[in-house]
């Protein structure tokens, strides 16, 4: 899309004031930029802010359990898209997708969206949070091996001298600043702790901490922006404050948090994103700040606990007995702090975190999560075991946040079904339009799947795919998706999705919604569940337009049509399903495939298939046969 067209988009996405507020971001920027762009110098070179200059900071603040026995001695990083960090961990301005190089411009003046000639930013911003100061900091620290400390050493002397403050890629977004600060925060902890780094490295990263932060404080999110980028940011400016004692900004990071969590959560604990991952994303800055907040025995807002309990029942309810996770939306994989040095299952560690935290616990906490061992002692984690545990129901419905997960009465098959709006604000950044779509597991292995999301700022193409309606399991009017794509994070017109009918039975769950997104034409949905091993789903609409039912696989099924018989059979493995189509008119079964991705940055073909007719009403009905 040019560019011209969707900067006109986006600026009708903002409020009046949002226009006002981004023009006076744009003085200051213009006043950085007189200050940073002649003369690039380090972000450790000196406190900018001169009223800042007497911050010193204390580790014992951060209560880290020093004493911890379970730890991992990892000094590699996951990175996005596969690839070895090992290769690429002083690649600071490596475009990844490309063999080129993003330029060390003056951040402002430097366009990282859609430049397929380099790579995807999010690829290259996972490098550059440093993730790997606070593992390599924590390594140090446990083993006393002077390797880490000459490692780290290593990057962070590279990293400074190759990223001045406002140039390149790695400064071109408040969050990632946010991240980094954390991350810095922590490295400096462990190595203030062990008392063996160089006064000249810890005074670095405490002029780097205090620079990211006073930045954050200047430039946090607002506004149709404002939305887990700032929960992460707020946290990390309240995370700054209590590691410097340092009050305004305590007070600004908790002040934004509170104001926020009504803001961006419903009620029934749904993250408004309607993203699992940005949810589990944001609830990770929640947790890590609350823990802060009671060591330090600060007071903790009223209205925090009763919703954040309910955002951890709602993730609860969406895993499943084997570890199958029920999400729709965007995922790029993002996290906060990894101390483990390894691929983990963040759902898991988050529940742990606030297993640990509240009154009740969502999991059994484990030990493997080397984010908890350092974070809580011993004695948290004997204290958890006495907790009472919340328990998934067979149905949950979220009738505000817009999903209901069902489940078979052994709990071998999950099912969730999306009936809620797009997304978040004006802009709805991480929505899919995929209303009234459905995921399906059987004992653990997908089924029915979402595509996933793969990409976010290079190849439209695929972006724009990876959102369309036809690649979701649901219903495509003529072609048409139901709300319309105006960039890779930006909507415009969108479906309205409302829950008609919810209720349980002893012998099954029955769920009715529908949406305007093919308007004036209505598409209703119905799902029937038997609790065991069957799913009616009924598809009404007013008019003969030309449908088309897709239904997305998951890697491995082999799909056989009938056309004659107008039914589907699915192998999976040793999973047998069959499917049979009941129309008031012809219908005709066809197979394919499509792009999935259940990683960000890699992408896979996943076999189809697809019901077409133009009829009224469509009646399917899906039979696990064998399991």
């Amino acid at each position: 899309m040019p560019k011209a067209k969707w900067l006109i988009n986006r600026l009708t996405a903002m409020s009046a004031e949002e226009v006002i507020w981004r023009l006076s971001q744009l003085k200051l920027q213009r006043k950085e930029k007189r200050a940073f762009k002649k003369k690039p110098i380090l972000v450790t070179a000196k406190i900018f802010n001169k009223s800042l200059q007497n911050l010193v900071p204390d580790e014992e603040f951060f209560y880290l359990n020093l004493s911890n026995p379970h730890f991992s001695l990892s000094t590699s990083l996951p990175l996005l898209g596969g690839y070895h960090y090992k290769l690429h961990k002083k690649d600071w301005h490596y475009g990844f997708q490309t063999s080129n190089h993003w330029p060390k411009t003056f951040s402002y003046e430097l366009d990282y969206k859609q430049c397929d000639d380099i790579g995807d930013a999010r690829t290259n911003w996972e490098l550059n949070r440093h993730l790997q100061f606070a593992l390599l900091a924590k390594n140090y620290f446990a083993s006393l091996d002077k390797k880490y400390l000459d490692e780290f050493e290593s990057l962070f002397k590279d990293w400074n001298n190759e990223n001045p403050f406002l140039h390149g890629i790695s400064w071109t977004s408040v969050m990632e600043f946010a991240i980094r600060a954390s991350n810095w925060c922590y490295a400096y902890c462990f190595l203030k702790a062990r008392g063996e780094a160089s006064k000249t490295l810890l005074e670095e990263l405490k002029i780097g901490i205090i620079n990211m932060t006073d930045y954050v404080v200047s430039h946090y999110s607002r506004y149709s922006s404002a939305n887990n980028h700032l929960v992460v940011e707020a946290f990390s400016i309240a995370q700054s404050g209590i590691l410097f004692r340092h009050k305004p900004w305590v007070d600004l990071g908790i002040s934004l948090l509170t104001r926020e969590l009504p803001l961006q959560n419903y009620a029934d604990g749904v993250n408004k994103e309607l993203s699992l991952h940005y949810q589990s994303f944001y609830m990770e800055a929640m947790g890590l700040i609350l823990r802060l907040l009671q060591k330090n025995q600060y007071p903790v807002p009223d209205s925090w606990e009763p919703i954040l309990e309910k955002m951890c029942e709602y993730i609860s309810d969406c895993r499943g007995r084997y570890g199958e996770i029920i999400a729709f939306g965007d995922n790029d994989d993002g996290k906060i702090l990894d101390l483990n040095g390894a691929a983990f299952d963040h759902y898991e560690y988050v529940l742990g975190l606030f297993s640990l935290l509240l009154p009740n616990s969502y999991i059994e906490v484990r030990k493997s999560a080397e984010n908890l061992t350092w974070l809580f002692t011993a004695n948290d984690f004997k204290k958890s075991r006495s907790k009472p545990i919340y328990e998934p129901e067979i149905c949950a419905c979220y009738r505000e946040g817009g999903v209901s997960i069902l489940r078979s009465k052994d709990k071998q098959v999950l099912i969730g079904i999306d009936h809620g709006e797009l997304g978040f604000s004006s802009i709805a950044a991480h929505g899919h339009a995929d209303a009234l779509s459905f995921r399906m597991y059987v004992k653990g292995k997908p089924l029915f799947i979402d595509p996933g999301t793969y990409i976010y700022h290079t190849d439209l193409t695929s972006r724009n795919a990876y959102r369309k309606t036809k690649n979701h399991n649901t219903v495509c009017v003529d072609g048409r998706d139901q709300s319309e794509m105006l960039g890779a994070f930006l909507w415009g017109k969108r479906a309205k999705c409302r829950l008609l009918i919810f209720r349980e039975t002893e012998e099954d769950i029955y769920l009715s919604a529908e949406h305007d997104g093919y308007h004036p034409e209505i598409h209703k949905r119905t799902f029937v569940y038997n609790k065991t091993d069957e799913l009616v789903i009924k598809d009404e609409f007013q008019t003969e337009v030309i449908k088309e039912l897709n239904f997305i696989l998951a890697r491995q099924a082999k799909v056989e049509c009938d056309n004659k018989l107008k039914t589907v059979k699915i192998n999976l493995n040793k999973l047998e399903v069959k499917i049979n189509f009941d129309s008031d008119a012809a219908i005709e079964l066809s197979t394919g495939t499509t792009m999935a991705s259940n990683k960000y940055g890699k992408q896979h073909e996943t076999p189809t298939f697809t019901a077409r007719t133009n009829g009224k009403s469509v009646k399917t009905r899906v039979k696990i046969a064998k399991r």
